[in-house]
């Protein structure tokens, strides 16, 4: 149990530690006036969607399995 649960919160720190590089490093406020337009390392709006996808194929599945 300790194992799952440390991999859950392993995964939950590794993301918000990328959304925390990615909103400093394209952030004008963090980086000045003169910030340069960095890449960053995940695409947030693909993400998104993936995650709207993920939602919705489980809330079919789920409608699907409480209906029998």
């Amino acid at each position: 149990m300790r194992t799952f649960l440390g991999m859950i919160l392993g995964a939950l720190l590794l993301i918000a530690g990328v959304y925390i590089h990615d909103s400093m490093s394209t952030s004008t406020d963090a980086n000045g006036q003169v910030a340069q337009a960095g890449s960053t390392i995940v695409n947030w709006d693909v993400a998104s969607n993936d995650w709207n996808a993920v939602k919705a194929r489980a809330r079919e599945g789920w409608v699907r399995l409480s209906s029998k």
